[in-house]
């Protein structure tokens, strides 16, 4: 895992949570898979996760809609799933193009928001 991509995947997925646009927040997990293909799937779990405990810390929690953390929360856990499912398939490690591939093949859930 390269520390600085990974480092830009999560200040994107901090930004995007933050302003608050439902187009861009859904299509938050597409658009790291495609920015960042050959980077391991779990890294974008990583990413959604610590992007929304860094928006924990930075903000009140009175004035941070709790939607928009559950939604991080939710899709890194989709995400990870997702993960299993293509590692289960004999793709070990899943990189983030694999997870394209899936989502085109199987469930387009992530390719839909």
């Amino acid at each position: 895992m390269n520390d600085a991509s990974l480092d830009r995947m999560i200040a994107l997925s901090v930004e995007t949570l933050t302003q608050g646009d439902e187009d861009r927040i859904g299509g938050l997990v597409r658009l790291l898979a495609t920015r960042w293909p050959n980077e391991p799937a779990l890294s974008i779990a990583f990413a959604l996760t610590n992007a929304a405990a860094s928006i924990e810390e930075m903000v009140d929690s009175e004035t941070t809609p709790p939607v928009v953390l559950m939604r991080a929360y939710k899709f890194a856990a989709l995400v990870a799933a997702d993960v299993h499912a293509v590692q289960s398939m004999g793709k070990v490690p899943a990189r983030a193009s694999d997870l394209l591939h899936f989502w085109r093949r199987v469930d387009p859930w992530f390719l839909n928001r």
